[in-house]
């Protein structure tokens, strides 16, 4: 990981095209100016890490709810002793 200090107003360059400006930095808080263009992607981590959780969910509960399909089907057909 690159630890770079900035100060207010000062800005870093990521490749050619990104650049992360410092707006304000108060107490514990630091407030950031991005400009990138519209093809990249910018957001928070803990936003991606939570829409990741939700996928993963998302593709449990499916599972979940075809195993409910296949019990189903079974219930639907009665036992006949042999």
């Amino acid at each position: 990981m690159l630890v770079i200090r900035r100060k207010v107003g000062q800005t870093l360059v990521i490749g050619e095209d990104v650049e992360v400006e410092i707006l304000e930095a108060a107490g514990s808080n630091v407030k950031l100016g991005i400009r990138a263009p519209r093809s990249v992607s910018v957001a928070r981590k803990e936003i991606r890490v939570v829409g990741d959780q939700n996928r993963a969910s998302a593709r449990s509960i499916d599972a979940l709810e075809e195993i409910a399909k296949r019990f189903k089907t079974l219930d639907a057909e009665p036992i006949r002793p042999v």
